[in-house]
């Protein structure tokens, strides 16, 4: 499986997802990587009919979306991953699938959720689960928009959370 582009964005396939993030991502798949969504059925039939034309939609567990990962059948495929947050990363990550980078774009605000930027919102754990993908070398890469500047995440989690 080819890795094109993984992003975190709690509005998963939208407008900017549909018309600009999935073209410069040229891939062939959206694979949504999410727990909640994937036991949600009008949810993941609403997903699919928002996917770009011509753009095939999964919606998987982590569990899943390793071992889709790792199978042979689709290593041809290339994929663009959508996740709601970054705990889903970080275990999709320790599962063996090699993401390089994770684009960090809109995480709606919420009960027991800190606000760090206009569209980023985080809990406790969220902040944590960051934190541990930076250890593990992956680039964390925030911007809403594809033509915004990069921000880091990183020194606005910790002048919001504690260390």
């Amino acid at each position: 499986m080819i890795i094109k582009f993984a992003r975190i964005d709690d509005r998963l396939i939208h407008g900017q997802v549909a018309t600009v993030w999935s073209k410069m991502a040229d891939a062939k798949r959206i694979i949504v990587v999410s727990e909640e969504v994937y036991h949600d059925d009008i949810r993941k039939k609403l997903l699919k009919q928002a996917a770009p034309a011509g753009m095939k939609v999964n919606i998987v567990d982590v569990p899943k979306a390793i071992a889709v990962y790792n199978n042979p059948k689709y290593e041809k495929d290339t994929v663009f991953y959508l996740f709601t947050n970054p705990t889903e990363v970080l275990e999709l990550v320790k599962g063996g699938v090699p993401l390089k980078s994770i684009n960090i774009g809109g995480m709606s605000f919420g009960e027991g959720k800190t606000q760090i930027t206009k569209a980023i919102s985080l809990t406790e754990k969220d902040a944590q689960a960051f934190r541990e993908l930076d250890k593990l070398g992956i680039e964390l890469d925030l911007r809403v928009l594809a033509d915004d500047s990069k921000k880091d995440i990183l020194k606005l989690i910790d002048q919001k959370f504690s260390k």
